[in-house]
């Protein structure tokens, strides 16, 4: 490992991450793009972190957004966070490789909890507990699909499985 949490293997991750047990991995370099002047992560930074590793993981369970949006399931869909509680525990700085943690909590009925954390060599840097909602094109709520619930917890609750691809 480097000072940045740089491997041998950084380069070879995937550009989505990867599924792993209940939820995914992502890994993110720290841009200048992503500092403030003193090359410390602004703080708003992270949440697009979470974000990417949000996005991601459903991309690989998937569930895509650009086919809620197409309405593949009736109607016009999308996902809309409701509340987000964060706790910035130690700064990542330019250039360090860090890791973005994803899992599903609990879901209920439209809703999904997730639980997030930014690593940096091991160490947690930040986490954050997410509640999203999956809405209409009005804004309404929308139970979910319960192929989705079965793809986040499991049959029995527990790890997450792959949704099949939607029909063409």
């Amino acid at each position: 490992m480097t000072q940045h949490g740089e491997s041998a293997d950084s380069h070879h991750a995937p550009l989505s991450g990867a599924l792993i047990g209940n939820g995914h991995k992502l890994t993110a370099r720290v841009y200048f793009a992503d500092t403030d002047f003193t090359g410390v992560v602004y703080h708003a930074r992270y949440l697009e972190f979470f974000e990417r590793g949000r996005s991601d993981y459903l991309r690989l369970a998937g569930v895509h957004h650009t086919e809620l949006a197409d309405g593949i399931h009736g109607e016009v869909l999308a996902w809309v966070v409701k509340r987000m509680e964060i706790d910035f525990q130690r700064s990542a700085k330019i250039d360090d490789i860090l890791t973005i943690n994803t899992r599903t909590e609990k879901v209920s009925g439209a809703r999904i909890y997730m639980a997030q954390e930014i690593m940096r060599d091991g160490d947690v840097l930040v986490t954050a507990r997410v509640e999203a909602a999956l809405v209409n094109g009005e804004g309404k709520p929308r139970r979910f699909p319960r192929e989705w619930k079965a793809a986040f917890l499991g049959d029995n609750g527990e790890e997450g499985h792959r949704i099949s691809p939607a029909p063409s």
